[in-house]
């Protein structure tokens, strides 16, 4: 019944992400002339994570992002048999909010405006360059996930520190790859849109899991050679 309260959670969490940040960059464009999108988009983003931290988080932990379960995973955070049902979920919750993003547009009449539905694409058409930058971004923002939430007492603030650093990564990512570091969010939109979204969306579900398994083991690493530090 745990395991199900926490499914349902990772679910409404993911799908609300990418409701809004999708929808968002649906909404206002991310091109190079249109900078100010960037932000916008970034935030909306980041919003989503603080916004859901402070409403499911104390069901699920508020994941929403396989990078960042497997992450917990490989720090030894959470169980194999957890870390399935929180990506069955988190998956299912990224269709479901790309199908709702879709029907709003279609809705609304701005079929033309859905687009990628926001999707992401190859830096610069290159896949090693689009690989390292997605590694590079999963890294920082999972190893800030991990470091925030391994004090019981940074509790009240580890949403807000979780939720700006999604908006850092996607500043700088924007531009390059339209920022994945979240194969769940990554593969929803990528679904619906079909064609070369879908076709190159192995790139941004790889990634982010390696740049997640990478920021576990360094983290392990740091905080294994500050507790023996302050031993000696």
């Amino acid at each position: 019944m745990i395991t199900i309260k926490k499914m349902l959670a990772e679910f409404i969490g993911t799908a609300v992400l990418v409701i809004f940040g999708c929808g968002t960059a649906m909404t206002v464009g991310c091109d190079a002339a249109n900078g100010g999108g960037y932000i916008l988009t970034a935030l909306a983003f980041g919003l989503v994570i603080v916004a859901m931290a402070y409403s499911i988080g104390n069901v699920s932990g508020c994941h929403i992002n396989p990078a960042v379960s497997i992450g917990m995973l490989v720090s030894g955070r959470m169980n194999v048999k957890d870390f399935i049902c929180y990506i069955i979920a988190q998956f299912l919750g990224a269709i479901a909010g790309a199908g709702v993003l879709m029907g709003i547009f279609n809705l609304a009449g701005l079929k033309d405006q859905t687009g990628a539905l926001g999707s992401n694409g190859l830096a610069g058409g290159n896949i090693v360059a689009t690989i390292i930058i997605e590694v590079i971004l999963t890294f920082v923002f999972v190893i800030a996930i991990l470091g925030v939430t391994s004090k019981v007492e940074n509790g009240a603030v580890a949403g807000i520190v979780i939720g700006l650093t999604l908006t850092l990564v996607h500043i700088l990512g924007i531009g390059l790859t339209g920022t994945s570091v979240n194969p769940a969010r990554s593969f929803g939109p990528a679904l619906f849109a079909g064609g070369e979204s879908l076709a190159n969306v192995w790139v941004f579900i790889v990634a982010p899991l390696v740049g997640g398994v990478l920021a576990a083991v360094v983290y392990m690493l740091l905080a294994g050679r500050t507790k023996n530090s302050e031993g000696e």
